[in-house]
Formats: C-alpha cells, sequence, structure tokens
C-alpha cells in the first residue's frame, strides 16, 4: 500500500548546488558521477555504479530515452539537447518546492540560487559557507587583532539575507575540534599566523581549527541553522574523522546557543547521526548525496536512517551538484523510497495511514519549512 507521501509529497531540499553552466562531454559527465578526483581506470567508466544505473533507469525518459539503454545513447542525447534544456527538464520534473543552496563551492562554475530558480520555475535561498565567508575576508587585508570581530560581523551582515550557514569543517581537520568558542586572543593570534601565510603567498584557505570554530560560533549566534559536513565526501576529506559521532562534547556546549545545528549526509555514520538527533534538543540530520549515490539500495538506508531518527528531526537534501540528474534523482528516489517505507509500515498495521501521511509531510518539507523559518523570508 502506498499513502499519499508518493509522487505529490512537497520536498524543501534543504542542501544543494547549482548546475554546472557549460557544456559537458561524456568525461565531464562521468566526473560528476562520482566523489572521487580521479577518472575511472582505464577500460571502465562511472556508469557502472549504483548512481549510472540509476541515470539510465529514471532519467532517460525525460530525454525520450527508452529506461536502462546504453550510456553512450544517454551521453549523445544529452548532448544533443544541451546542458540548458537537460536542466529544465530535470529540474522541473524535479518538483521541489524550495532550494537551499550553498554557494561555497565552485561558484563561478555553477547557476546562483536565483538562475537555479529560473530553470527551476521554484524559489531558491543562499546557504552562506562560513569558511568562504572567512577567506574573502582575510583575502581582502586586514589586522589580526580585528579578526575576530571582522568576521563576526561579516557573519551577521550575511544572516540577514541567508537561510542558513554551512560549515566544512570536516574537510579541515575533522569533527574532533575542540567544543568551546575560542578565546579572543586565541583568534587574533590563529589570524596572525594565517595573514602572515597569505602575505608569503600561500593560498587562502582555512584549515586553522581556532579560526573555523570561531566561524561556527559567530554563526550559532545568529540563531540561523548550522549546517555540518558528516559522513562520506570527496577525497579531500578523511571519512573516520567526519563521523557525526565526534560532535558529541560540540553538541553538549551548543545546546543552548539557541541555533539549530544540521548534521548533513552522515553516511555511512546515518545511525549515528540518528542518535544525536534523539539525545539533543537542537540536532536534525539527513541522508543526503548518499541515496542518489547507493541507487537501488537507497531504500534500505533511508529505512536504517529512521531507526532511531525522531520524525520531527529528519529533513530532505539532495547535496546535488553540476549534474541536474541528481537534483532529479535526489526529490524523485526519496519520494518513492519513503512512500514504499511508510507503505509497509502501514501494510504491517505499525502505522495508521495517516501517521504515515503526517510524517512523510514532515520529514518532505514541514521540518524545514520551521527550522529555516522559510514563512518569516
Amino acid at each position: 500500500m502506498v499513502t499519499d507521501s508518493g509522487t505529490g509529497l512537497p520536498l524543501v531540499d534543504h542542501h544543494v548546488h547549482g548546475v554546472l553552466t557549460a557544456e559537458l562531454d561524456r568525461p565531464g559527465i562521468e566526473a560528476l558521477l562520482t566523489e572521487s578526483n580521479w577518472p575511472a581506470p582505464p577500460g571502465t567508466t562511472a556508469f557502472d555504479s549504483q548512481l549510472g544505473f540509476a541515470i539510465r533507469r529514471w532519467c532517460a525518459p525525460l530525454l525520450e530515452l527508452d529506461p536502462l539503454g546504453p550510456a553512450e545513447d544517454y551521453v549523445r542525447r544529452r548532448l544533443e539537447l544541451g546542458s540548458t534544456e537537460v536542466s529544465r527538464r530535470l529540474l522541473a520534473a524535479a518538483g521541489v518546492g524550495t532550494w537551499l543552496v550553498d554557494t561555497g563551492y565552485q561558484s563561478d562554475a555553477v547557476t546562483a540560487p536565483a538562475e537555479l530558480a529560473a530553470l527551476s520555475g521554484a524559489p531558491a535561498r543562499q546557504v552562506a559557507r562560513l569558511e568562504s565567508i572567512a577567506e574573502r575576508l582575510a583575502g581582502s587585508g586586514g589586522d589580526a587583532a580585528r579578526f575576530a570581530g571582522d568576521l563576526t560581523a561579516a557573519v551577521h551582515q550575511s544572516a540577514a539575507t541567508v537561510s542558513g550557514f554551512k560549515s566544512i569543517a570536516a574537510y579541515r581537520g575533522g569533527l574532533s575540534f575542540a567544543p568551546q568558542r575560542p578565546r579572543r586572543t586565541e583568534v587574533a593570534a590563529a589570524a596572525g599566523r594565517w595573514l602572515r601565510q597569505l602575505d608569503a603567498g600561500q593560498p587562502a584557505r582555512l584549515e586553522d581549527q581556532v579560526l573555523i570554530r570561531h566561524g561556527i560560533w559567530a554563526a550559532l549566534d545568529t540563531g540561523l541553522p548550522l549546517q555540518l559536513h558528516t559522513g562520506y565526501g570527496d577525497a579531500d576529506s578523511r571519512l573516520h574523522r567526519a563521523d557525526p559521532a565526534l560532535l558529541h562534547d560540540f553538541l553538549l556546549a551548543s545546546q543552548h546557543a539557541g541555533a539549530p545545528v544540521m548534521l548533513l549526509h552522515c553516511y555511512p555514520y546515518h545511525r549515528q547521526a540518528g542518535a544525536l538527533a534523539a539525545l539533543f534538543p537542537h540536532v536534525y540530520m539527513d541522508v543526503g548525496e548518499a541515496l542518489n549515490h547507493v541507487g537501488a539500495r537507497s531504500a534500505a538506508v533511508l529505512a536504517e536512517a529512521l531507526e532511531l531518527t525522531p520524525f520531527h528531526k529528519m529533513l530532505y537534501s539532495s547535496d546535488a551538484f553540476g549534474l541536474a540528474e541528481l537534483h532529479y534523482l535526489g526529490a524523485t528516489g526519496f519520494r518513492r523510497d519513503l512512500a514504499k517505507l511508510t507503505g509497509e509500515l502501514v501494510a504491517d498495521g505499525a502505522w495508521s495511514p495517516s501517521d504515515a501521511a503526517r510524517v512523510s509531510r514532515l520529514i518532505g518539507a514541514g521540518n524545514a519549512a520551521r527550522v529555516y523559518r522559510l514563512g518569516d523570508r
């Protein structure tokens, strides 16, 4: 039995990126089918993956192709239509009600929120990346003694126009950072070291844990949701340092700060994330990009995430980047999986149909609308 949590379920994608504006050849498409920084070995293809199969199965009909046709036919048809037309079709078909767009990654190569909104026909709002704010500030010069105040001011200024903040601390040393707010003297000393490195010609890549923590606490002070990457990511991250369980002491320290903490992606640590969401009133989670990458196994991953996570604490996100196929698969696959799981629970007599419909609406859009105060902005 499938409840009304099926194809018409409203969705807020609370963490997503834009689509690439350039035309993509086959290597360009395949590079976006994996989190690896390297192409598939010679003689193989990234289409030989759960995600590659899902694109051939579910996206092909939207390009007027038969499901599960050869990958070369899919690539050829995509090139015939052009990236803009493919993006329009897939983004519109995703049926997402609101996009919350992280603009901190390859922003020059992908659509800005307004462009994503125009292509999809749905509103898009910005999520600001804290490390990017700090890197822009450092790149414009400044004084180490004033850096703490300047970064706090820049974060609070951003808070007037964005729906939330994100930190990639998991990529910049891991999630086992010291939990407490750093002292101003610590920030000044760290800023001095970083600014001297920039003066010496080093790239403006923020990796100092003190400065990252200062940005995180400045974001918490705004009261807006703070997103933290956890779990699976590209080779720039170390998976064992991205386990959300490492955040336990930070979550203890931040529970009275007045801002929600959103654990993004989480796989393969989605059960740990669910436990944290069950323990801490300000913690929320999703399974994000994992559902696309595990393909036909996505319903099993979603079921595991729902074992312990309170239903008012889970949200939908795709973490789609670059390919509109990922935006489409994330939304339609999530609806399909959630309908399957809730339908099985109803069929088993564990849930009522009205329970299934209500919980599906919470997870799909209701929780995001509440936490991000979408009706207020």
